[in-house]
């Protein structure tokens, strides 16, 4: 495991780059978003996926959301409407994930077989960045109905494993997970605020 030290405020190019190499070779990163830490794979990778669910002792049939560098890249993910793409519009960047309905290039693995998926940019450049090449995995850093911790040395404690690179920015003043909004229906509901 590589711990690499930045600030939150700072875009090292080097750092990001070292994260996406790692992770289209299948690994798995811890990385700060405007949030909590999350974790971070190639949604295109299934076994990279499925470690993600091992990491976090997480169900295979409980999905993870995606990250996606801004929002032209949702059509690549989700099908989406104008109407809908307004809406989001005022929201992202920012600490939200929107349920909307899945493209085929979306891996069944990260949607545990729903037609829905969660997207989300978070107003957080590096991991933006992250996911400049292909869509990542974006779920909170820690096993399954467990505590969200803020700092990277606690969350490596409690995970009890090794990811493969971690970008350590410190604490983090958030340890809320991003609010959910499901745009599956008609009328959008709060799923977790």
């Amino acid at each position: 495991m590589k711990i690499l030290k930045t600030s939150i405020d700072t875009v090292d190019e080097k750092i990001v780059g070292e994260a996406i190499d790692v992770m289209s070779e299948g690994g798995v990163v811890l990385y700060p978003t405007d949030t909590v830490y999350g974790l971070g794979a190639n949604i295109f990778d299934t076994s990279a996926v499925k470690r993600i669910f091992e990491i976090k002792q997480r169900s295979l049939l409980k999905p993870v959301s995606i990250l996606i560098p801004d929002m032209a890249a949702i059509d690549l993910v989700a099908r989406v409407s104008n109407d809908q793409k307004e809406v989001i519009n005022n929201y992202l960047p920012g600490p939200y994930t929107f349920i909307l309905r899945r493209t085929p290039i979306v891996p069944r693995v990260v949607t545990s077989g729903s037609a829905y998926v969660g997207i989300r940019v978070p107003n957080n450049d590096i991991a933006c960045r992250l996911a400049g090449l292909f869509p990542i995995t974006t779920t909170s850093a820690n096993i399954s109905d467990d505590e969200v911790l803020s700092n990277p040395e606690d969350i490596l404690e409690q995970l009890g494993c090794d990811v493969d690179l971690v970008i350590d920015v410190g604490d983090l003043s958030s340890d809320h997970a991003s609010m959910i909004i499901d745009f599956s229906q008609s009328n959008p509901k709060i799923i977790r605020r």
